[in-house]
């Protein structure tokens, strides 16, 4: 089979240098946990993950059991929390493959309970605290109930308590600095009940730079991985490196007149004889659509617009103004080239959105290269 000439290319060195540089600011008795849902933000969940523990890090957190169960099957050996919850019908893959779950209502937590105590195990939970996300949780004023019935549940250890901020990548602090009054009260009151749990976590990547405070023993690191940035202020604060390079080439280049129209819809039309790239990537392979007609490329080092709707398969540039282009040319979508680079917080941006869903979105047909 030929090769796609649309491919990501993963930097485990980036990915490297990005986990080292969140290392220095989290004192050495914090722990690091590697989040790497939805496929390490599009990076390639089993990859990423062997790679940073073999660097050290000693917790992974996924949203959902199956990709616990991916990572264990790849041959992660440290604990996986999965932070999105668990139902009845990922009870025993949670004890097959050792995933901890986060719990937060009590029904899940007696079907734990029940099944560890029929394999004679402890199964280790952590228990979330809602602070003010309003997703998942326990409500504050619900935790002295429900830890009153944790007591019945022997077979079950709490081994974290853990919240989630909503805001924490805002300038502004003051709701996450309330957010974090309101876990460590939740927390006080639960230690008052005789527990005393081991991790304590509530910091994501945006708290973890911005927030001291809120780092407990462990933070949860996920989009500043990869080479992101939760919002644009936290540049100056981090140096760090973009670990996917997206780059396709030109399939096909065509000289139009004046007045031509390009792609579905007709927005753009030709205001001189032009000449125009096809390439082989559209929204099936995750661009997002809001790019057409706002967004840029690199071609030769140079950058050449987004000319005409994003199809689902194939996205056009005007390259008239780029001297020498040619058919296969390598066009770099995200990354760097000849000294400029385009990332995937310039695209975000320009399509009114978060980095996390531009490299998210980055489909399963693009193939992945790991360097």
């Amino acid at each position: 089979m030929g090769k796609r000439p649309t491919e990501a290319i993963i930097d485990m060195q980036a990915l490297k240098h990005n986990y080292r540089e969140i290392r220095k600011r989290v004192s050495r008795s914090t722990k690091i946990m590697a989040v790497v849902k939805a496929n390490a933000y599009g990076h390639g969940d089993r990859e990423i993950s062997m790679t940073l523990e073999k660097l050290g890090c000693r917790f992974f957190g996924v949203a959902f059991a199956f990709e616990g169960a991916g990572l264990r099957k790849a041959g992660i050996k440290s604990p996986i929390v999965v932070l999105g919850g668990i139902n009845s019908g990922d009870i025993m893959d949670t004890f097959r493959y050792e995933l901890t779950p986060v719990v937060f209502d009590a029904s899940t937590a007696a079907l734990l309970n029940g099944h560890a105590k029929k394999l004679g195990k402890i199964k280790p939970v952590h228990v979330k605290i809602d602070s003010g996300m309003g997703r998942l949780g326990l409500l504050p004023e619900e935790a002295p109930s429900f830890f009153r019935e944790f007591k019945g549940f022997k077979n079950l250890k709490l081994e974290g308590l853990l919240s989630h901020f909503a805001d924490a990548d805002s300038e502004e602090n003051g709701y996450s600095g309330k957010q974090l009054a309101v876990f460590i009260g939740a927390v006080k009151k639960i230690r008052a009940m005789g527990y005393n749990p081991p991790y304590l976590h509530m910091a994501n990547s945006a708290a973890a730079i911005g927030c001291k405070k809120a780092h407990f023993n462990l933070v949860r690191i996920g989009v500043m991985l990869y080479g992101a940035y939760p919002a644009p202020h936290f540049k100056g604060r981090i140096k760090l490196k973009p670990v996917m390079k997206l780059k396709t080439r030109i399939l096909y280049l065509k000289k139009v007149p004046a007045g031509f129209s390009v792609s579905y819809g007709r927005r753009f039309v030709t205001q001189k004889e032009s000449v125009i790239a096809t390439l082989p990537i559209g929204y099936g392979d995750g661009l997002p659509r809001r790019f057409s007609g706002n967004g840029e490329m690199l071609v030769r080092g140079k950058r050449a617009p987004v000319s005409g709707t994003i199809c689902m398969d194939h996205t056009m540039l005007d390259v008239t103004d780029i001297k020498g282009v040619d058919a296969g040319d390598e066009v770099v979508v995200i990354g760097r080239q000849n000294g400029d680079s385009i990332t995937a917080d310039e695209i975000a941006e320009k399509t009114n959105t978060i980095p996390y869903e531009i490299l998210c979105n980055i489909s399963l047909r693009v193939p992945r290269l790991f360097l």
